[in-house]
């Protein structure tokens, strides 16, 4: 059996995308550079800002944020689902952070990242409650 080692985004600006999910889970922070790393990034003529892979470590699996040549960004296929406790002060938390709110339905919020990946904010309520209804 498989198990989930990295979910990866294909992105613009990987140390940006990194650092706006970074901000927004909850005990996910962006892979720290030691000295070694930083001179290797140099060598190939990158930077830390400039990083075509950046990491994003937390409780669950590992983030990837990598940049593809030539890839078209124009809509994810798979997303996220973020379970919050308050939708509403998570939305607007997450707004501040770059993302931009798609639409607002009763159980949860479609939003985007600074380079249009979608994904959904859940209420930790209502999964609660689906977890309930599928026992019985």
């Amino acid at each position: 059996m498989g198990q989930i080692r990295e979910i990866v985004f294909d992105c613009r600006t990987p140390s940006k995308l990194a650092n706006f999910w970074a901000g927004m889970l909850d005990g996910y922070a962006v892979r720290p550079y030691d000295e070694e790393e930083i001179e290797r990034l140099a060598s190939l003529g990158f930077t830390i800002e400039t990083d075509p892979t950046v990491m994003v470590d937390g409780p669950g699996a590992t983030l990837c944020f990598q940049n593809v040549d030539g890839r078209r960004y124009d809509n994810n296929r798979v997303h996220l689902d973020i379970s919050v406790e308050n939708r509403a002060e998570e939305v607007e938390r997450i707004k501040e952070l770059g993302a931009e709110v798609v639409r607002v339905l009763p159980t949860y919020t479609v939003m985007k990242d600074p380079e249009g990946n979608q994904f959904c904010l859940v209420d930790v309520a209502t999964i609660e409650e689906e977890v309930v209804a599928a026992a019985e």
